[in-house]
């Protein structure tokens, strides 16, 4: 093995739109919520306010669905100028919880391949968003018991990553982020020094979208999750 390529021992995997699905929920969501407020604005300029109050709402509320729904109800509020009738408001509450009672299905793949992984390498689950959600997704699941840790984190940096690689591995160097976030999943990830995997996902987050790094030599991007044990052995 070359010396640019150390022998890797830590796996890690985003969860939402990686494993499971995620985005969409929220993109159904969204389209009912403009059915809700079509008599207020029109769908563009809408969906523009809502995006726009999600991003002012990150830093307070952080990543997840509880963030969302509050994000459409603060646009629902500005689009009727403070006049939002009570049963929209209900029906946008009821709308957040159904997507915190969605059922939560691997992807195809998922399983066997982290089975297969997961006796050579350590498994990480990396994700971001609220920490009840995002257990109640992997406890149903069902891959909970094929990770060894389990990161449910605020952000992710180049700083998350090496500390968490630090942890249940030994270091970024010799660790590998495989993910549908370039911007989250990837990007820092190689910042940090590990290998990125990026396997899109057609309906990723507009926020999660930068501009990838071809041209970096720890960055791979795969067509599905059923490459990813192919290419783990030849970089391992």
């Amino acid at each position: 093995m070359s010396g640019d390529k150390p022998k890797l021992t830590t796996i890690g995997l985003d969860a939402d739109d990686t494993l499971w699905q995620s985005e969409q929920f929220f993109k159904l969501t969204e389209a009912r919520f403009v059915g809700l407020l079509a008599g207020y604005a029109e769908e563009a300029d809408l969906s523009a306010r809502l995006l726009q109050a999600e991003m002012r709402n990150l830093e307070f509320y952080g990543f997840g669905t509880k963030s969302f729904v509050l994000s459409m109800i603060e646009t629902a509020i500005d689009v009727t100028h403070g006049q939002v009738p009570a049963p929209i408001i209900q029906e946008i509450l009821g709308a957040g919880r159904e997507m915190l009672s969605h059922p939560i299905l691997p992807l195809p793949h998922v399983r066997e391949t982290l089975e297969e992984l997961g006796n050579s390498f350590r498994l990480v689950l990396i994700t971001k968003g609220d920490l009840f959600d995002q257990e109640r997704k992997l406890a149903q699941s069902g891959l909970g018991e094929l990770f060894d840790g389990i990161e449910i984190v605020s952000d992710k940096t180049p700083q998350t990553y090496k500390r968490i690689f630090d942890r249940h591995g030994e270091g970024p160097e010799r660790a590998v982020m495989v993910g549908n976030s370039l911007k989250s999943d990837i990007v820092p990830a190689i910042a940090a020094g590990c290998w990125g995997v990026f396997i899109p996902h057609e309906l990723t987050w507009i926020l999660e979208h930068v501009e990838a790094p071809t041209q970096h030599p720890r960055f791979k991007q795969l067509n599905g999750f059923n490459e990813l044990h192919e290419f783990i052995a030849k970089i391992s």
